[in-house]
Formats: structure tokens, C-alpha cells, sequence
């Protein structure tokens, strides 16, 4: 993809908050291949709600991988996490939805994701997917 055509697509975003969006994602080239880093992204932004009473559960989303050829756009995955706020799902299943559409779109060398979910009911739950 052009840089002009990148930078158009990356400008013309916009996010809907009742459905995960992970057409939202954009890939950007790894200019390095051959040499293994890995990127470490984390928000504290991470919103979705409970499906049996309808509150919202906030969470810190951690993502790690090592690029194989390409890397996130972080705008692209800002409007995709933003993307979850309305949606009724539960923490499991955020966290493997997450990881699924992270690795399609990057085939990372390795990926790891986590959510650290805020204190509901005096219960800390955070749940994490490795690749393996």
C-alpha cells in the first residue's frame, strides 16, 4: 500500500461501538525483517459489557508481539479496541476474539494478549492467550 493511500485510510476511520470491527485494522510493513523485537502496547481504554446485567467491565489490555512482516497501525488499533464498548461479551471470549484477529492480520513470529479486568465484586479477573 501507498504511503498516500495508507495515510487516507488511516485519516477516514471511524468506529461504531455495537460491533467488533476488526476490518478496522490496518497492517503496516515490518521494515526489518530478519530481526526479531518484540512491540509491548498497552491501554488502560479497554471497555465492553457484561452480558447478564448490562454494566460496563473496564479492563487494561496488554498486547506483545514479535513482527513477522508487519506491524499494527496503532490509530487503526485504537478505533478497533474502541469498537468493543458496546458489545456484550464475555472476558474469555474478548480476550480470544482479540487474539484471533491480532493474529490473522499480523501472523506474528509469536503474540501474546492480556485483560486485567478492574475489581468487580471484590474479584480481580484477568485473562491471557499466548501463541504457542
Amino acid at each position: 500500500m501507498k504511503k498516500v493511500e495508507l495515510y487516507d485510510r488511516i485519516k477516514n476511520l471511524s468506529v461504531k461501538f455495537d460491533k467488533i470491527s476488526p476490518e478496522l485494522l490496518i497492517p503496516l510493513e515490518y521494515e526489518y525483517k530478519g530481526k526479531d523485537i518484540t512491540i509491548e502496547i498497552e491501554t488502560q481504554e479497554f471497555t465492553c459489557l457484561c452480558p447478564w446485567n448490562n454494566l460496563p467491565d473496564f479492563a487494561t489490555l496488554r498486547i506483545k508481539y514479535v513482527p513477522n512482516k508487519v506491524c499494527v497501525e496503532l490509530k487503526s488499533l485504537k478505533y478497533y479496541i474502541q469498537s468493543y464498548r458496546n458489545v456484550h461479551i464475555v472476558h474469555e471470549s474478548a480476550v480470544n476474539q482479540i487474539f484471533e484477529d491480532l493474529n490473522k492480520l499480523l501472523k506474528p513470529k509469536w503474540l501474546y494478549v492480556e485483560l486485567e479486568f478492574n475489581l468487580r465484586g471484590g474479584i480481580k479477573t484477568i485473562v491471557k492467550r499466548e501463541s504457542k
